[in-house]
């Protein structure tokens, strides 16, 4: 199904790739992202890009997204809901979770895509929201988590300066609420997810610590799920711009050979 109801060609700092600001449908909210196209093959990859932070921390960046389109791929980022335009109100790997999962049929409905080929990637926060497409969505071929929450409960505990925004976005505390943190956690609901996975991530971490990595890995091997892992001892959250480029080379030749 075609969520999509606008898409409106915008500058595109590369010469062969085409951009949109695309508008569609999410759980009846109308929802805000960006749309990359190459403008060479037939059926390209097709690949979710799911942001971290929230509202304007953390926005989507036109430079990444082109980045990925580079590597031939047809790239959705979606800005969730409630953000440069969109209707409804994040709510941090809550319902805002439909807004990554109606990206993920829109892509996979696009005339210039592999449906054999769709992939996920999560940054930081993106990460609870790219496993959690990849279990809603068994068709995805791979599922990528650089430098990715996994684990909400813990992500509370690391993260004090974040504890104000989750309580009120999330409703209260772990303690109080903790159904609602076990909801926004994937690592209990791996044994559903086919895709297969791919772990980036900075040992030197001090927004989202590595052992949200580490858990992943475990909890994947406790359901016989393959998993690769890339670790990287001497990076934090955001890795330097040289090395960030070829490990994102090296994440996109990866994807494609799966």
């Amino acid at each position: 199904m075609n969520h999509l109801i606008e898409k409106v060609r915008i500058p595109s700092p590369h010469p062969r790739i085409h951009l949109y600001l695309v508008t569609y449908i999410s759980d009846g909210l109308r929802v805000k992202g960006y749309l990359a196209i190459p403008q060479w093959g037939d059926k390209l990859p097709g690949l979710v890009y799911l942001r971290g932070g929230i509202k304007n921390v953390g926005m989507v960046r036109i430079q990444r997204v082109i980045q990925w389109a580079a590597e031939g791929m047809v790239v959705l980022a979606p800005f969730y809901r409630g953000n440069k335009g969109g209707e409804g109100n994040e709510d941090f790997c809550g319902d805002d979770r439909i807004d990554a999962f109606t990206a993920f049929d829109l892509l996979e409905s696009l005339s210039h895509v592999d449906r054999q080929s769709l992939h996920i990637l999560g940054f930081s926060r993106g990460g609870v929201m790219a496993l959690l497409t990849a279990i809603a969505r068994p068709q995805a071929a791979t599922v990528t988590c650089w430098n990715g929450v996994s684990d909400m409960f813990l992500t509370y505990e690391e993260r004090v300066d974040l504890r104000r925004m989750m309580k009120r976005v999330i409703g209260g505390t772990p303690n109080k609420y903790p159904e609602r943190y076990t909801w926004r956690t994937p690592l209990n609901d791996l044994a559903n997810l086919r895709a297969k996975v791919l772990i980036i991530h900075g040992e030197q971490d001090q927004h989202v610590s590595v052992e949200h990595a580490y858990s992943l890995e475990q909890k994947c091997a406790e359901v016989n799920k393959r998993v690769e892992t890339w670790y990287f001892p001497q990076f934090s959250h955001q890795f330097p711009a040289r090395y960030q480029r070829e490990v994102l080379t090296d994440a996109a030749t990866w994807m494609k050979n799966q």
